[in-house]
């Protein structure tokens, strides 16, 4: 490898032509759109040290969601372009008065540390604790056991977690989560390594992404210095591999992960593999490591019920205490955005961010104004008649009594009902809702809204109907 891969810069000149380049690279990738509203007030702060870049953002807002969203791509990125730089940190801009936009945790994250491999000859890579040689892993603060909503979807995959990072001889290892995308597999992980930590004070916990773990090894092989690589990760008393689908077809970097593995496993070490399918749907990683996976513990999470992203939207809301967000709102992103728990945080953080920008109020108006793009990608196609299906069905009715001019009581309510939830559920205009419901005026359909909103507050039955029947049109 040529010698100038090493030399750092006397000056400020590469690094700013590598930011050029970074965003540049970003735009591309990532749409004009997206960079505009969260990439491009990024700004190059002073880190102090030539081999670790600063970036600044302007409120603690968009801080957490580049750190969500971006933290590794930034950090490969400047790489690519200037391989001594050995971390990247992203971090909100010191003002004189506090950001317009709300910090999202109770107290700001302490900026994630991305870190190259260890160096030749060197300690451990990334920040140390105390002075002494413990690497400190890149863990997300606010993924702990505490913060993580558990019902019968991903209760035996939340047992299986807390009984990995007990401290005492290992009961199991290694530990595979498997889930879709958002649903709680990083978060488990970042648990994990947060409670081991705590209860076993010096140990060394090293968490990375597949993806990670292959950029590394890669940078090993074309430094010729495998060896501080493989001493540095089977080092580890817990190790932390995300999104194992990320190697397949990767032969190298699965030769030299199913020799990680074994060697963790030899020593008795907690291993924690995450996917986003079970070990023998992997396609393309190799059968020896399928194998490996099999011997520990399989858990699996499944798909969010509705009262559970119902409650890990309460949670998320117990960190705004300076924001209100009605409960008909929260109940809308519980039922519309069904699969997938980072898009319903997304979704509720932007819905708080676009309020705020606007200083408009959150209602349930604005937030499927703001939401739309949203709404209508996740949402499955739920149809006014399938409505009035299930809600004639439930009450015990004919589909036509709720399109027709009956106004006793026994009828009215359930058409109100059956409104309210077209509202909800549906992406169509009071108009065509009203048309759907024998050509009633749009008036019509906002007072059933308004007074199914009410009564929810005040009246179980009714709160209990509606949530039935939204659990069911969402099935």
């Amino acid at each position: 490898m040529p010698l100038s891969q090493f030399v750092v810069p006397d000056d400020g000149d590469d690094l700013a032509r590598a930011w050029a380049r970074v965003r540049t690279n970003l735009r591309e990738s990532a749409g004009a759109r997206l960079f505009d509203q969260w990439l491009k007030p990024m700004r190059l702060g002073d880190s102090g040290d030539h081999d670790r870049v600063s970036l600044t953002l302007p409120s603690a807002f968009m801080t957490n969601w580049v750190r969500s969203h971006y933290a590794d791509r930034l950090f490969h990125e400047f790489r690519a372009v200037l391989p001594h730089v050995r971390a990247v940190t992203i971090e909100t801009a010191p003002t004189r008065e506090a950001p317009a936009v709300i910090t999202m945790t109770p107290a700001a994250a302490p900026a994630p540390v991305v870190a190259a491999p260890a160096a030749s000859g060197g300690g451990a890579a990334g920040a140390h604790i105390g002075g002494s040689d413990v690497e400190r892993p890149a863990l997300e603060a606010r993924y702990t056991f505490e913060r993580f909503v558990v019902d019968a979807s991903n209760r035996v995959a939340f047992n299986a977690a807390k009984a990995l990072a007990e401290p005492g001889p290992v009961r199991f290892s290694p530990l595979f989560l498997h889930s879709g995308t958002g649903q709680g597999k990083t978060h488990l992980m970042h648990a994990i390594g947060h409670s081991f930590m705590a209860a076993v004070p010096g140990a060394r916990v090293i968490a990375m992404s597949a993806e990670r773990f292959m950029f590394d090894f890669v940078a090993a092989l074309r430094a010729r210095d495998t060896f501080a690589f493989k001493a540095r990760l089977r080092s580890a008393d817990l190790l932390l591999i995300d999104d194992l689908q990320f190697i397949a077809g990767k032969d190298a970097t699965q030769e030299e992960f199913f020799h990680t593995v074994n060697e963790i496993m030899t020593a008795g070490k907690r291993l924690v593999i995450s996917a986003d399918r079970c070990p023998q749907a992997l396609d393309g990683i190799e059968q020896r490591i399928i194998g490996r996976m099999a011997i520990g513990l399989v858990a699996d999470i499944k798909a969010p019920s509705l009262e559970l992203r119902r409650t890990i939207l309460d949670r998320k809301m117990a960190d705004l205490t300076d924001t209100t967000v009605p409960c008909d709102v929260l109940d809308m992103l519980a039922a519309r955005i069904t699969g997938n728990i980072r898009e319903l945080e997304g979704a509720l953080n932007r819905v708080v961010a676009y309020a705020q920008l606007t200083g408009e109020t959150i209602d349930l108006d604005f937030a499927l104004a703001t939401l739309g793009d949203v709404l209508r990608g996740s949402q499955r196609r739920v149809t006014i008649d399938e409505i009035q299906k299930l809600v004639s069905t439930h009450f015990d009715l004919k589909p036509m009594d709720l399109i027709s001019a009956r106004r006793a009581r026994a009828v009215a309510r359930p058409r109100q009902i059956a409104m309210y939830l077209s509202k909800r559920l549906t992406t169509r205009s009071l108009p065509e809702i009203g048309r759907k419901f024998g050509g009633r005026d749009h008036s019509t359909v906002i007072h059933a809204v308004r007074r199914i909103e009410e009564l929810r507050d005040s009246d179980r039955e009714v709160d209990g109907a509606v949530r039935t029947l939204m659990r069911e049109l969402e099935g």
